[in-house]
Parts: C-alpha cells; sequence; structure tokens
C-alpha cells in the first residue's frame, strides 16, 4: 500500500451523513463571494468500488490503468494503494508513475509507436514490459533497449465498437509470423500478445473473436516463451453498457478459459481506463453570460443563450468527437425553452450544446455535469488562458481506514447551500484513445 496523502491537493474526509452533494454545496458556498472558477469534485470511494467489481467479474485479469484517460495524482495513488498496474504511453507517464512510487515491473508501456528517446528512458528507469506491431519499431528497441520484454499488438475486428483503433494500431495477423522471425533476427524477446477491440464495444463477441485470434499467434511462436495476454482497453458502466460489463466479463472469462485455461498459467492483464474513473468526476460549472434571441417575432418564439466557464477546449473537449447525452433534474412543471450553450473562449467551435429544452437559467447559477472522469481533466487546453477546472478530492473514513493510508488530511466543515444549480448535464464519453 501507498501513501494517499497530497500536500498540495490535500483529500478531504467525507463524514458520516454526508454526501457529494453536501461537498459540491459547500463548494460552491465558498466560491460565490469570490469566485465562479469550475471545479470537480472526485469520489474516490467510487474508484473502489470500480476495483472491487473489476477483480470480482474478471478474477484472472489484473488491470493496468491507463494513465491517459486521467492522470489526476490522487486518482493514481488510489490505484496504487489498489495494487494495480499501470499502463502508460509516454515517458512523461512513466516518469509520473514512478515518482508515486510504482514499480517499473507494474508498467506496461503500452504504445506501439514511441519516440526513441522515450524507449531510451525506459530502458534506463528498467521499464521493460512494452508493445510494438511493427519492424520499424522493433529496430528502435534493439537500438536502445535490447533487454526489452516485448508483446505484439495484433488488430482485431473492432467493427462493432463507437471509436475504432485498429485502423491506425495492431499488425494483421497474416504479418505476425514475419514480425516474430525478425524479433527473433534482431535476438528480442516476445512475452506475449496485446489487443484493443475499440472503445464503447457493443458486440461481446468481439472479445471472443480477439481472444481465439491470440491464441492463433501463442500457437505460431517460434520458439519464444509466451507468458502475457493483454485484453486490452474501452471497458464502460455508465448509459446503455451498465449491463453490457458483466456480460463481457462472462464472454472474457469462458474464452479465457477455454483458449488459455489456468492451467496454462498464463498472465492476463488488461488496460481499463475509463471504467475506474469515469463517474468518479463530477464537474461543477457557472453560467457567466447570457442572451436571449428571438428568432420568431410573430410568435415570439426565444432562443436562450448561455455561456458558461468551461468548454470544448476545457474539460468538455470530449463533446468534439462523442455525442454527449443530457439530461436534468428540473420539475417537469417548469416551462422550458430551446438553449445553446456555450463555452468561455472566442472560439464558435466552443459549443457544448444546442437545441436542448430546459428551463430558463440566470447569470450565476451553476450546472453540474456527471460522469466526467474520462479524457477531460487529462486533454485540457489553456486556450485563452480560461483557468483549468480545480480538482477537490473526497474519500469516506471507512475507505481511508480499510486501505491504511495516512491520516494527514484537510478537513472541512459543510454547509447546504442554498444557491441554484441545476443537474442538467449527464455525458457519456468514447475518446479516441
Amino acid at each position: 500500500m501507498h501513501d494517499l496523502s497530497l500536500e498540495r491537493n490535500p483529500i478531504e474526509i467525507l463524514e458520516t451523513g454526508r454526501s457529494i452533494s453536501d461537498i459540491i454545496d459547500g463548494k460552491i458556498r465558498q466560491l460565490y463571494s469570490g469566485s465562479e472558477e469550475p471545479f470537480y469534485v472526485v469520489n474516490l470511494d467510487n474508484i473502489l468500488e470500480r476495483h472491487l467489481q473489476w477483480i470480482s467479474l474478471l478474477p484472472r485479469v489484473k488491470p493496468f490503468y491507463a494513465v491517459k484517460c486521467n492522470n489526476t495524482t490522487a486518482v493514481l495513488k488510489m490505484l496504487s494503494a489498489l495494487d494495480t498496474g499501470f499502463d502508460c504511453a509516454s515517458k512523461a507517464e512513466i516518469e509520473l508513475a514512478l515518482s508515486l512510487g510504482v514499480k517499473p515491473d507494474d508498467i506496461i508501456y503500452a504504445h506501439t509507436t514511441k519516440p526513441l528517446s522515450h524507449i531510451r528512458y525506459a530502458c534506463a528507469h528498467r521499464v521493460n514490459l512494452m508493445t510494438f506491431d511493427n519492424e520499424e519499431e522493433l529496430l528502435k528497441i534493439s537500438l536502445v533497449h535490447p533487454q526489452a520484454k516485448l508483446v505484439i499488438r495484433i488488430a482485431v475486428d473492432d467493427s462493432k465498437s463507437m471509436v475504432r483503433l485498429s485502423p491506425k494500431f495492431g499488425a494483421r495477423l497474416p504479418t505476425v509470423r514475419q514480425l516474430l522471425g525478425r524479433a527473433r533476427e534482431l535476438n528480442l524477446e516476445v512475452v506475449g500478445v496485446s489487443f484493443h477491440v475499440g472503445s464503447g464495444c457493443t458486440r461481446s463477441s468481439a472479445f471472443r473473436q480477439a481472444i481465439e485470434d491470440a491464441r492463433r499467434v501463442f500457437d505460431s511462436v517460434l520458439g519464444f516463451q509466451m507468458r502475457l495476454l493483454d485484453i486490452g482497453g474501452g471497458f464502460s458502466k455508465i448509459g446503455d453498457f451498465q449491463e453490457k460489463f458483466e456480460e463481457f466479463s462472462e464472454v472474457i472469462n469462458g474464452s479465457l478459459d477455454e483458449f488459455f485455461p489456468p492451467v496454462s498459467g498464463l498472465e492476463v492483464i488488461a488496460e481499463p481506463g475509463r471504467y475506474y474513473v469515469e463517474s468518479a468526476f463530477t464537474l461543477a460549472v457557472n453560467v457567466i453570460a447570457k442572451r436571449v434571441v428571438v428568432e420568431d417575432r410573430a410568435n415570439k418564439c426565444r432562443v436562450m443563450m448561455y455561456y458558461i466557464n468551461d468548454g470544448v477546449y476545457g474539460s468538455m473537449s470530449c463533446i468534439t468527437f462523442d455525442p454527449a447525452h443530457m439530461t436534468s433534474c428540473a420539475k417537469k412543471s417548469e416551462p422550458r425553452y430551446c438553449s445553446v450553450i456555450w463555452g468561455p473562449t472566442c472560439d464558435s467551435i466552443d459549443k457544448i450544446t444546442e437545441s436542448y429544452w430546459i428551463p430558463e437559467l440566470y447569470v450565476g447559477d451553476w450546472l453540474l455535469v456527471d460522469n466526467m472522469g474520462a479524457y477531460t481533466v487529462s486533454v485540457t487546453t489553456d486556450f485563452n488562458s480560461f483557468e483549468k477546472a480545480h480538482i477537490y478530492t473526497v474519500v469516506t473514513a471507512e475507505t481511508w481506514h480499510s486501505l491504511n493510508l495516512s491520516p494527514h488530511l484537510y478537513l472541512t466543515s459543510l454547509a447546504c447551500c442554498e444557491y441554484r444549480v441545476f443537474c442538467l448535464l449527464h455525458c457519456r464519453m468514447f475518446s479516441c484513445f
């Protein structure tokens, strides 16, 4: 276990009887008089719950959390405390994981097209496990990290996924024997196979076929001692995927038992990112401006335009490549108006919603966005130099003590907030990562 306490971003204890909503109300109350900057509240208990579900449903599969999905320090320290591994895609991600006490053996450098200097850095810090899918990558690795433990990434059928990855990554099955032969010529060690069925996979059969394809590679290893299978990431448990994770788990378990029985001694890992963090983050944003546009003067049809302090150049960059699914907690009796919600920047691309029917909002109102943990924090920009959303992290005392974590905390008293807060946005994100 690792120390979860953070000096710069202290973790708050969620006292008995208090909720995440209480935390958010308290923060809004604090900010109301002096600031309207956006902020996240992170529920670490949610991450623990997801982890317990993972090890229960996929007992043979060790998770290697995808750092690229959300690199918040508290998240990484929590997952390190839970003894997960880490999937890193760059020198900086490896450096971050190591700085938090992660052991080199608990890192997979899971990027098939790596800069030479990044491979050299991995070698210098004894991060040996890494992926490849082409001959040029083998040549680079042989030059600066000949002792690497290599995993060949294969392209699989991801046609039933919302975001496909095989067009960019993965060796086609007919080329695998040639690549393995080249690795042998370069005196490199290949220890396993990886694949990724894409993000937002809708068919469980994709996992079975991918595992069967991996078995074919294992059967043509040309003398390598293959001992690892990496089944990738893209898992989710929100929206339409709430029940699919259980279905996928059953298919994965059955396929592993069929093609790689437990007696084989195979190590099986995965690279979940969004699965762990998607529902742990709630974003609070403020209405900073408002404009009313009359489109049909005869019928007095009004379109409301609202401007909030976060947008597609910030925490909501995900909506440029993924549809947002909106819900409202407003009372049914309240009149609703066709509304457009814009981000704060001077770019007209910075549009969050269009033709969204909601009750009238006012400058100073707060909007809450659920499920904002995946590919939000890690992909924000500083365009127009608007302040990035601050992150407040909370955990229950039960979780804190059950993980035997550090007692150094920052505690705050919470009070209910009488200011207007609307739970208007509910986003589901499937990024191209």
